[in-house]
C-alpha cells in the first residue's frame, strides 16, 4: 500500500509517499480501507516536532526523531477486514475515527472501540473533517464552557476548523453564540448563525463584555484582557494559541491557567480524548450531523498526492473550515 513516511522531523517535504505493508489486524483491531483523511495542528506539530518542550512532555513526540513515521489523525473510510474478536463491524462498514497516527495511509489498523459508525448523510470528505476538530470543539463546548440555553458563548478564531464546529454546537446548546474573526470569514461565521465581531476593526476583548465563557481557540488575546470579556464567575476555555518552535502555545496555556487561580473566572485547558471516548463522542456527533443541527466546513479538497501541499495551506492559518485530503 502507499503511505507518507515520516523519517526526521522537518517540513512537509520530509513526507515520503513510498511502498509499505499492508497492516494486519490483530486481536479487537479492524483494517479500515481510508477514504479520506483531513489537515490539523496536530499533525504538523508531530511532523516539524514543534514546539520543542512537547519532546520533553511525552505525548508521543520523540526526542530527537518521530516516534511514529506514518502520522495524520483523522480517518474516515470502510472496513476492509477485522481481526479475532471484533463484533461490532464486519466488512463494508462505513466509519470514521480518530486515532493518534496512521491516516495519511491507504490502510490502517484502527481498535474495534476506537470507532464509530459514519454518519449516514455525510460523504467520506465531509467526515474525515470531522474527528479531531468536532471532538475538541464538543468538549470545550459540552465539558469546559457546559454551554446551555440561556448562556452567551464568545468563540475567537470562528472561521476555522475547531471554531466553525464550535460555534454550531454551542448553537445547538441553545446558547446566544458571538464569533470573533476576519473580514473574509465574517459572512461564513455569520452564515452559522453567530453574531460577529470583525478582529481587522476591532478589539473583541475592548468592546465585549458580559459572556459566560470565551472559547480561545485563536490564543491572540493576553490572558488579562481575555477576561475582560467574561461575567465574573465566567470560564475561559483554552483551546490552542499561536504556534511557535520552542515554547507557543504551552507557555500561553501555562500563563492563563496561572492567572485563574488569583481571579474568580474559572480556566479550562481543553484535551482532546482519543480512544473509546472519543468513539463515544464521535457516536454523539453522528446524531447532530444526521440531524443536520451541525455541518462540516471543508474550505478544500486535495488529492492524496498534493497532501504535503494540503498541510502547507494549512499552516498559513487562514484556512476556512476544514482542509480534506482524499486517498486513492
Amino acid at each position: 500500500m502507499k503511505a507518507y513516511v515520516l523519517r526526521s522531523y522537518g517540513p512537509p517535504e520530509n513526507l515520503h509517499l513510498t511502498d509499505v505493508d499492508e497492516p494486519v489486524p490483530g486481536p479487537g483491531e479492524v483494517l479500515v480501507r481510508v477514504r479520506a483523511t483531513s489537515i490539523n495542528p496536530y499533525d504538523w506539530h508531530h511532523l516539524r516536532g514543534e514546539p520543542v518542550v512537547a519532546r520533553f512532555m511525552g505525548g508521543g513526540f520523540g526526542k530527537r526523531r518521530p516516534n511514529h513515521p506514518i502520522l495524520g489523525c483523522d480517518v474516515a473510510g470502510e472496513v476492509a477486514a477485522v481481526g479475532p474478536g471484533v463484533t461490532r463491524f464486519r466488512p463494508g462498514d462505513d466509519v470514521y475515527a480518530l486515532v493518534k497516527h496512521g491516516a495519511f495511509a491507504q490502510y490502517t489498523c484502527i481498535p474495534e472501540d476506537h470507532l464509530a459508525t459514519k454518519p449516514h448523510t455525510l460523504t467520506f470528505e465531509q467526515a474525515a473533517a470531522v474527528p479531531m476538530a468536532a471532538m475538541t470543539a464538543l468538549v470545550a463546548i459540552r465539558d469546559d464552557a457546559a454551554a446551555r440555553s440561556g448562556q452567551r458563548v464568545i468563540v475567537n478564531g470562528a472561521s476555522g476548523g475547531v471554531g466553525t464546529f464550535a460555534v454550531q454546537l454551542a448553537r445547538s446548546a441553545g446558547a446566544e453564540v458571538t464569533g470573533v474573526c476576519s473580514s473574509r470569514n465574517v459572512d461564513l461565521v455569520r452564515s452559522l448563525g453567530a453574531a460577529v465581531i470583525d478582529y481587522t476593526t476591532q478589539d473583541f476583548t475592548e468592546v465585549a463584555r458580559g459572556f459566560d465563557a470565551l472559547v480561545d481557540i485563536a490564543g491572540s488575546p493576553p490572558a488579562r484582557a481575555a477576561r475582560r470579556v467574561l461575567r465574573p464567575g465566567g470560564v475561559h476555555v483554552v483551546v490552542g494559541g499561536d504556534a511557535g518552535r520552542w515554547f507557543r502555545p504551552v507557555d500561553h496555556m501555562i500563563a492563563t491557567t496561572a492567572l485563574g487561580k488569583i481571579t474568580s473566572q474559572r480556566v479550562a485547558v481543553t484535551g482532546t480524548p482519543i480512544g473509546p471516548a472519543s468513539a463515544r463522542g464521535l457516536a454523539e456527533l453522528a446524531t447532530l450531523f444526521d440531524s443536520g443541527a451541525v455541518k462540516p466546513v471543508v474550505e478544500r479538497t486535495f488529492p492524496f498526492a498534493q497532501l504535503p501541499e494540503a498541510i502547507r495551506h494549512v499552516e498559513t492559518g487562514r484556512a476556512r473550515g476544514k482542509v480534506v485530503v482524499t486517498v486513492e
